[in-house]
């Protein structure tokens, strides 16, 4: 009887398998379509318009898991076939502007991004839409385009060709989690030190748990495109330097925050590779980096922290992991409002705690928990999480989203991140 049922379940799971692989089939072709749109607006409004259609060599995404499932981000990519109106495809995603929407700048003035969305390319007309959370983090549709494969607007063109390089290889990239590194004031003359740089970041990624325990479904690419100087812009300094990726410190006017608003750009460099994540190298010894989920991440690769900085930024990349810290300063002003559950996964506000972590507390453990005595790894929910002091709650006393005090992330960021992991790769 126990064989049979064991059989049974077999014969579901691959089945289970088997037809999440024919609706890629069904639905898709091995490449990617990518929607390139521009974000406006201030602080109370928001508005898209079109862009681009591009069309590129790789699809690096699942082709098993098709819809998220994950519901973290801000926003959320939804891809329907025309004729049927049947959901085939979705992915959730974070961006730059709605960061800059809680800054004293966007209560001033409007200001336009550049964004972008990927797709597996399609084999029929499709319908794109975009979901933006409201403020009680439901998902509204703000955005709607409907496009053809046999489209002639569809960009084909391939003027950012670059070589890239399997820096840790694992196997066929639509059942791994892909990175890419992407060097950013790095020129020619410095290719060594980028390949050197790859490797070393690729061996941190694996120094820290669960990634340690989940590198064969991981794989990890170059690509060799290098700018005409070194470094990157320091405003403040005067500095400004010719790069590929057009990188900057003092984003949105905090020092330390190193990021790019040129992110079509970015698109087109890792382009050149299959990838589900982009991380950006930036050839700068000064501190600073930045991530933001299903976005990119940066780090500083040659400051003294860059280790921590690296797994830190990585954290909110790849799996939309809150900062664990209130106390430094950031551009961002009451980032998340009190009432209502955030839907980052490793912070609260209690209001439904229940389908956070609760499950990880012990029933002695009171919630809220006092941080005074505590052990840095007891699973609690402390007070003093998201830039804010008040009302919002992390886990542990400390992890690395919290303060580079500690090297590693807390149990529930882990499970978090393991998550994402597999989702990618499974």
């Amino acid at each position: 009887m126990k064989n049979s049922i064991i059989f049974i379940f077999l014969i579901i799971f691959l089945s289970n398998i088997c037809l999440a692989q024919s609706d890629f089939k069904k639905y898709f072709q091995d490449k990617t379509l990518r929607l390139d749109y521009y974000h406006s607006g201030n602080n109370k409004t928001d508005y898209y318009t079109f862009g681009n259609f591009k069309e590129e060599p790789f699809w690096a995404g699942p082709k098993y898991n098709l819809i998220d499932t994950l519901n973290l981000g801000n926003y959320m990519l939804k891809v329907f076939d025309a004729e049927s109106n049947t959901l085939i495809y979705s992915h959730g995603y974070s961006v730059l502007f709605k960061e800059w929407q809680t800054t004293d700048e966007a209560k001033k003035i409007s200001r336009t991004f550049q964004e972008s969305v990927l797709l597996p390319f399609p084999k029929d007309s499709v319908r794109i839409e975009i979901y933006s959370r409201d403020g009680k983090n439901i998902f509204q549709k703000k955005y709607e385009v409907a496009v053809s494969p046999d489209n002639y607007f569809i960009n084909k063109d391939k003027k950012n060709l670059y070589n890239k390089i399997p820096v840790h290889y694992t196997g066929d990239p639509s059942d791994k989690l892909d990175i890419v590194f992407l060097p950013e004031g790095y020129t020619k003359a410095e290719r060594d030190k980028f390949a050197k740089d790859c490797e070393r970041f690729s061996n941190y990624i694996f120094t820290y748990s669960p990634f340690d325990k989940l590198d064969n479904r991981i794989n990890i690419w170059a690509v060799e495109a290098f700018s005409e100087e070194s470094g990157t812009d320091i405003p403040a300094d005067s500095i400004w330097k010719n790069t590929l990726l057009n990188s900057s410190f003092y984003t949105f006017d905090s020092e330390r925050y190193l990021m790019t608003t040129d992110y079509q750009k970015v698109r087109d460099i890792a382009a050149n590779a299959p990838y589900d994540q982009i991380y950006i190298l930036v050839n700068t010894n000064k501190y600073g980096g930045g991530a933001i989920y299903n976005f990119y991440s940066m780090v500083a690769a040659h400051n003294e922290k860059a280790r921590q900085i690296f797994i830190h930024e990585f954290g909110h990349g790849l799996a939309g992991l809150a900062d664990e810290y209130y106390t430094s300063e950031v551009a961002y002003k009451d980032f998340y409002p009190l009432d209502v559950e955030p839907w980052e996964p490793n912070i609260t506000t209690l209001v439904n705690f229940k389908n956070k972590w609760a499950d990880l507390v012990k029933s002695t453990t009171p919630i809220p928990t006092p941080v005074k005595d505590a052990p840095e790894k007891q699973i609690g929910a402390y007070e003093g999480a998201g830039y804010m002091g008040k009302g919002v709650y992390r886990s542990t006393p400390n992890s690395i989203m919290k303060a580079f005090t500690s090297d590693e992330f807390n149990e529930v960021s882990k499970k978090a991140i393991e998550r994402v992991i597999k989702f990618y790769s499974e």
